[in-house]
């Protein structure tokens, strides 16, 4: 082999190759005047498709390191097919368990972050940020009243039209009043602004913290000497933990305002005869137990929010993963929390 094997000349020399002769079992290319990263491939893969030992090719010494580096780095392997054997998924399985017990124990590591800071912020009130606060109070509450008030209104109405074509078969359709207030007041309404706030508040809060990350905004902070999490995470939290009880009670107000408007316009129960019972037969434990997971739900939202944010690795792919990560976590998390709680506050009679 003698010229020049550049890019300059690629057909040339593909033609040249293919009309070597089929006995070939090495080559020469010592006279080769010039060389470069394509004439080493097309060499490479000349000789892997002929059964030929590269090693024993010979090349001018000014050339050889370039061959070498070459060599390292072109790898033709096929890439390694998923496997879909048992052990396989049961490997898999093993380190999707393992990455959730991570991000776990990375929550309770955050919580107790955010609870020290929270308290130390007793101790230095000026590190609050009231200003932050309100504005994220509007966010996650006001602007989300609207939404949690349909929703809710049309699911108690949606419960009460089901119960009572169960119950007419018995002739209990009066019950209808029992099933949608204790239904709301227990389980229904904090669980439905928890998932509503899960989808719709703990994204934006990973979309937000998660682009000033990937802009080095928090970075810039704490160049600054402030804290992150007091400037964003506990203004957060503080919000959500005050405003979801009060979307949890306006959603009861709904889910009841939508049994009762079934039990008036579709079950022929007048409103008044609707009101008198859900007095006679409600307790004010009902509506405390469904209240009281409203802080608790709120935490989690908040911290699973800020927590992805802050993970971010920097590009607008990690915003996105670590957004639909954080809603996936809020969500399983309240619904977990909630299946616990309602077992629990059942077998204390509650």
């Amino acid at each position: 082999m003698s010229g020049r094997w550049t890019l300059n000349y690629a057909r040339d020399l593909s033609l040249a190759l293919k009309s070597a002769p089929e006995d070939t079992t090495g080559f020469d290319a010592r006279e080769v005047t010039r060389l470069d990263s394509l004439g080493v491939l097309q060499l490479l893969r000349f000789a892997r498709r002929r059964g030929i030992d590269f090693d024993t090719c010979l090349f001018d010494e000014a050339h050889r390191a370039l061959v070498a580096a070459i060599e390292d780095v072109a790898d033709d392997r096929p890439q390694r097919k998923r496997s879909y054997g048992v052990a396989e998924a049961l490997a898999r399985l093993g380190q999707a368990v393992h990455r959730n017990w991570n991000e776990l124990l990375a929550l309770l590591g955050f919580f107790g972050e955010v609870l020290v800071k929270m308290t130390r912020m007793f101790r230095q009130p000026r590190r609050f940020r009231p200003t932050a606060t309100v504005h994220h109070m509007e966010q996650v509450g006001l602007d989300a009243v609207p939404l949690v008030a349909l929703l809710c209104f049309l699911v108690g109405a949606v419960v009460a039209f089901l119960g009572a074509n169960i119950l007419r078969d018995f002739g209990a359709t009066i019950f209808v009043v029992e099933l949608v207030s204790i239904s709301f007041l227990r389980e229904f309404a904090v669980l439905l602004t928890a998932i509503i706030l899960a989808g719709r508040t703990a994204s934006a809060f990973t979309a937000q913290i998660g682009a000033m990350v990937s802009r080095e905004e928090v970075d810039a902070i704490r160049t600054l000497g402030l804290d992150p999490v007091d400037l964003l995470v506990i203004p957060r939290v503080l919000a959500l933990v005050v405003m979801l009880p009060l979307l949890t009670f306006v959603a009861m107000i709904a889910g009841l305002l939508g049994g009762l408007t079934v039990g008036a316009y579709g079950l022929d129960i007048p409103p008044q005869q609707y009101l008198a019972r859900m007095q006679e037969t409600m307790e004010l434990r009902h509506f405390l137990v469904g209240l009281v997971k409203a802080p608790v739900f709120a935490t989690m939202i908040a911290l699973i929010g800020c927590l992805e944010g802050l993970q971010v690795e920097g590009t607008a792919q990690s915003v996105g993963e670590r957004t639909t990560s954080a809603v996936v976590q809020a969500i399983s998390l309240v619904i977990v929390v909630d299946a616990f709680a309602a077992i629990w506050f059942m077998q204390m009679g509650l």
